[in-house]
């Protein structure tokens, strides 16, 4: 912008300059050939001025006012010859054209500053620097050019002209560009706060992808060890139940197979119903042990149930099955759940309340949850205890392991506290969503 301001002031100025100059050429030519045309028609016929002429010209141009202002005045014809000067040693003589009187001869006025270094004015010894003026003059009637007066004009007063209109072009092209530039800063400075609020924006944004990223990785390597770790313990799990199927319902299905055959064998009516009393309290037991197992086994429907229901169903059948005292604080959830999340809550809720049983003789047992910001709290408690008295109900979750790794598997976490008072607090949280259950 400065060197476009720079190259735009001086092509003004330099343009505004020449304007004045010429300007200031055609008012001095107009004056001139206002007066000087009528006394130089003889030089139609003559080369040089008559006496008359010479002496009007004189009487004329010889006033203070006039030589102040225009101090030289010189008479060319074509060829070179100086037909009246005011210098009189010039009169008669021929020098090479200059420039502006070639212009001039062909009908157009031309104005320069003097070339003291020209003949003429070596020999007429003019030492100071004026403004040459070019006037054509031309014939009354027919107009053709006749003869070219070169006038010396004065430049002090031209000069203090030109230095007051280049002054205002250079103001004028400051000011312009002054704006311009203005108005670039603010576009550049508002666009310049509009990147640094997007940046910062872009940082924060990336600053969360990060942090979402590394959530993301520790949420994928838990699944994947929480789901290695559940498969791992279901097949533990499934060799458990074989092996209590084989030394339980097997066992004793074998030892019916036995009753059967001493049955057969029997010899008296009295003999063989002893064995068949044997054999049917050996299959009672036997079937009372498979449906105690499949009992742990099977899951009641809670795909349809709220959560609540779904808590509550839980905390009934083990007041049925201990015979002690559940306390359920669970208000109404409106929030949609997924099938996971709800069998997630049955059996965290189911070994919570065994453990209980089995460490705390079911003492306080309290089941909790509430929902904040689309986050599921749940908590199971008890007071603490020396054990069971009694035998324990079968164990029908997956341990603090499989509690643990069921949570993690959803994405959610798992705690175990100790309370003050002896007793224990399993808790778990997980983010729900709000899309259609799972089948």
């Amino acid at each position: 912008m400065v060197v476009a301001m720079i190259a735009a002031g001086l092509f003004t100025a330099e343009m505004v300059s020449k304007a004045t100059v010429e300007n200031t050429a055609s008012s001095t030519a107009l004056l001139i050939d206002s007066f000087l045309e009528p006394l130089v028609q003889g030089l139609t016929r003559e080369d040089l001025l008559s006496a008359n002429e010479t002496t009007e010209l004189n009487r004329l141009l010889g006033t203070d006012h006039f030589r102040e202002r225009f101090p030289h005045l010189e008479i060319w014809k074509e060829g070179g010859l100086i037909v009246y000067s005011t210098t009189p040693s010039l009169i008669g003589r021929r020098f090479n054209p200059p420039p502006g009187l070639v212009t001039a001869l062909a009908g157009d006025i031309s104005a320069q500053y003097a070339d003291l270094k020209a003949l003429e004015h070596r020999v007429s010894g003019r030492s100071q620097k004026y403004l040459e003026i070019y006037i054509p003059i031309r014939e009354e009637r027919s107009g053709r050019v006749v003869a070219v007066a070169e006038i010396h004009e004065s430049t002090a007063p031209l000069e203090v002209r030109l230095w007051w209109v280049r002054l205002k072009s250079w103001l004028a092209v400051v000011c312009a560009t002054s704006l311009i530039m203005l108005g670039l800063f603010g576009i550049v400075y508002r666009g310049n706060k509009l990147i640094l609020l997007q940046r910062r924006q872009l940082n924060e944004r990336l600053v969360e992808i990060e942090h979402t990223s590394r959530h993301n990785h520790i949420l994928k390597e838990r699944a994947q060890r929480a789901s290695g770790r559940v498969a791992e313990l279901t097949e533990n799990y499934l060799r458990r139940i074989g092996a209590d199927l084989h030394d339980g319902p097997a066992q004793l299905i074998g030892l019916a197979a036995l009753s059967v055959e001493h049955v057969r064998r029997a010899q008296t009516p009295t003999k063989r119903d002893e064995e068949l009393q044997l054999l049917n309290s050996v299959l009672s037991e036997a079937l009372r042990d498979i449906r105690t197992m499949s009992k742990g086994l099977m899951l009641p429907e809670v795909e349809d149930l709220p959560l609540p229901e779904v808590i509550k169903r839980m905390a009934l059948n083990h007041e049925r099955r201990t015979g002690t005292k559940v306390t359920v604080h669970c208000g109404t959830i409106s929030h949609t759940l997924t099938h996971g999340i709800k069998i997630c809550v049955y059996r965290f809720v189911q070994e919570g309340l065994n453990n209980a049983f089995r460490h705390a003789d079911g003492n306080g047992q309290v089941v909790m949850c509430r929902i904040d910001d689309s986050v599921l709290y749940l908590a199971v408690q008890d007071d603490g205890g020396t054990g069971v008295s009694g035998p324990a109900p079968p164990d029908s979750g997956l341990g603090l392991v499989g509690m643990r790794e069921r949570v993690e598997s959803l994405g959610g976490v798992f705690r175990v506290s100790h309370l003050p008072n002896g007793g224990s607090r399993f808790e778990m949280s997980v983010v729900i969503s709000e899309e259609p259950q799972d089948g």
